[in-house]
């Protein structure tokens, strides 16, 4: 029962985080002969760029080696799951989306050679480099587990050790 509690929540937010971001690749293959796409003008566009690459384009053209890098981190972030998370909810959801951004990249490295990227944010004159629901997922995931990292003890005290500095009467 205690697996299912804990595997419950967190895969579920994973396999949304991949629904998403591969639903949203869709719509943006299907229709790049109409992007790029202002959304906000000056600020946000939709555009479809392929990057075989990792974070901006770095490694670009080792799809392979990156698609495998991908399945061991996978692995071994969800092989450490429980220590990871020490049953702490943010810690939870962070692994998940982590996990769940891990899997909707590492897809795309598989099927099309390299990442569907389709989200441009430009602050006055500097291009932000493209990204998607996935790349999303992944930062969001590590910045909840930095914060809860920093703000949260990495194990609560346990009755033994307080009931033993207990002065017996």
């Amino acid at each position: 029962m205690a697996w299912r509690r804990v595997w419950q929540f967190p895969l579920l937010t994973a396999v949304l985080i991949v629904a998403l971001d591969q639903a949203t690749k869709h719509l943006t293959m299907a229709h790049e002969h109409r992007l790029p796409i202002s959304v906000i003008h000056g600020f946000f566009d939709l555009v479809y760029v392929k990057n075989p690459g990792a974070a901006w384009g770095i490694f670009a053209d080792h799809t392979e080696m990156l698609a495998l890098i991908s399945a061991v981190v996978f692995v071994i972030v969800a092989f450490f799951y429980g220590r990871m998370t020490a049953d702490w909810t943010e810690r939870c959801v962070a692994i998940s989306l982590i996990l769940g951004g891990i899997v909707g990249n590492l897809i795309d490295r598989l099927f099309y050679g390299g990442v569907v990227d389709f989200l441009s944010f430009r602050l006055i004159t500097y291009d932000w480099p493209a990204f998607n629901i996935a790349d999303s997922a992944i930062c969001i995931g590590v910045g909840i587990y930095l914060l809860s990292s920093f703000l949260r003890p990495e194990h609560e005290p346990r009755l033994e050790a307080q009931t033993e500095s207990a002065p017996n009467p």
